[in-house]
């Protein structure tokens, strides 16, 4: 079951997302941590074998800072 993002509905979109890195990946829902109930961003790589990963919520739209320029961990791409 994917869980709901109340909270921040507005900046939760499923589709394709490129890493800071820039690897992509397809971000498939929300889901929530089973002991904690923390959101967590459940997402598969598009590349190589295609694995799924998750990562806590704040830190999938956090902001990076790196050599004094400031962005986005994940830019949304498209559906």
């Amino acid at each position: 079951m994917i869980a709901e993002n109340k909270d921040s509905q507005n900046e939760f979109r499923r589709g394709q997302y490129r890493h800071f890195k820039g690897n992509l990946y397809e971000v498939i829902g929300i889901v929530r941590h089973s002991e904690t109930q923390e959101q967590m961003v459940l997402y598969r790589a598009l590349y190589g074998e295609g694995g799924l990963w998750v990562r806590p919520y704040h830190m999938f739209f956090d902001f990076i800072e790196r050599e004094g320029r400031r962005f986005k961990r994940f830019e949304y791409i498209d559906e």
